[in-house]
């Protein structure tokens, strides 16, 4: 599926906004089409990934985990090794640009895990735009170092602390903010959610990822059996899979089911949630028969969210990506075992996908392969980690 005109994915997807933000949505898409095509934008973004990011990023085989394991040979896509960290950096790189295009003087954004307000604060810095963030007070508690680093790099951390104190509430927030100040401001977010066109254009400057373990694959002559990505908003994943849709792979997006799914601290929306309307989409969310959105649970920040990227809710309809969960005890083992085997240490995020990824190699043969994004360092959990086997060392 290319550009959706109705901006939807079957029936998900759309514009459910308030008449105010009607204008503002129409000139992000009227400047959009113009300039994802375009020679000199393109030509520039790509300098910017290339020489300011530090693409493209490897395709490393983790050898020691996947010679313990005994199965499938197991790949790492190496986006831990961006500027910043993490995979975000793609995206806000290609919406700063679009931004300053369109003559915004002032970007804000949310953030969950830190990753996304780091890496707008960053692109906003390299090219010279204003940046304020939005973030969950509980966030901002659990991810203080990213909070510094927002601060270091000249840009305002507005703490949110209505609600479940996290992303869902800071997208609220920079929401609200947006409509009162639109003329001047452009909301960068941060995940493929929110009104049409953001589900479609954050895919596409994420789709970078994808596009580069195609081409890595081809020159050791090998399509991936099984794809995997964690999964909370789903940019990460949705730039994974979307350009690998054509090859026979089987792809597997993996969610935080934290203490469990039938314990309803959890964020597995696509194996828990039902379709609704929330932040201008509809989507699978997580909701109660009223339609109340539920509270939400995981060990790592940046999937903690009701819902999840329409293209991923389609996607799980069609039957064209399967969409598992991973516990926090899963993720803990996970995290443990790459750092210990292979010497990188993974972002809590990305250990869902490594968790999945435990579990199938085991599975397989040899002969297979498996491709896992890896979608951020943990240097930002260590402390959390650290919290949580202390905590069960007690217990």
């Amino acid at each position: 599926m290319k550009y959706p005109k109705d901006g939807r994915f079957g029936e998900f997807g759309g514009r459910y906004i308030p008449e105010t933000l009607v204008p503002a949505i129409e000139e992000l898409e009227e400047n959009y089409l113009k300039f994802k095509d375009d020679q000199r934008f393109k030509k520039e973004l790509d300098y910017y990934l290339k020489v300011y990011a530090g693409r493209p990023t490897p395709l490393y085989y983790a050898k020691n985990l996947s010679e313990k394991l005994g199965g499938a040979r197991i790949y790492l896509k190496r986006e831990d090794l961006l500027h910043g960290g993490a995979h975000k950096i793609n995206n806000t790189l290609g919406q700063t640009l679009l931004a300053k295009k369109m003559h915004k003087k002032r970007i804000i954004a949310e953030t969950g895990a830190g990753q996304h307000g780091v890496a707008t604060a960053m692109a906003c810095a390299a090219l010279g735009t204003k940046a304020e963030v939005y973030m969950g007070h509980k966030d901002m508690t659990r991810q203080e170092l990213n909070v510094f680093r927002m601060n270091m790099l000249g840009c305002k951390v507005h703490p949110v602390k209505s609600g479940s104190k996290t992303l869902k509430d800071a997208i609220n927030e920079a929401i609200r903010d947006w409509i009162t100040n639109v003329k001047n401001t452009y909301y960068l977010l941060g995940s493929a959610v929110g009104p049409h066109p953001y589900p479609v254009m954050v895919r596409d400057f994420q789709s970078v990822i994808g596009y580069e373990i195609k081409s890595q694959m081809k020159k050791i002559n090998k399509t991936p059996d099984v794809v995997i990505a964690c999964v909370g908003g789903g940019s990460n994943a949705i730039g994974t899979f979307y350009p690998l849709m054509d090859q026979n792979s089987e792809m597997i997006g993996v969610e935080a089911a934290g203490k469990g799914l039938r314990s309803k601290m959890h964020s597995a929306t696509l194996s828990s949630g039902s379709p609704g309307v929330l932040h201008g989409m509809m989507t699978y969310l997580l909701q109660d028969d009223e339609g109340q959105i539920t509270k939400t649970h995981s060990i790592s920040a940046g999937l903690d969210y009701p819902g999840v990227g329409p293209e991923h809710s389609y996607y799980k309809d069609t039957q064209q990506v399967k969409y598992h969960s991973a516990t926090d005890a899963d993720v803990i083992d996970a995290f443990l075992m790459l750092t210990r085997t292979e010497g990188i240490i993974p972002a809590l995020e990305s250990s869902h996908a490594i968790a999945e990824a435990i579990k199938v190699a085991r599975k397989t043969k040899r002969s297979e392969s498996i491709v896992v994004t890896l979608s951020g360092r943990g240097d930002k959990d260590v402390q959390e980690v650290q919290k949580y086997l202390n905590r069960h060392e007690q217990n």
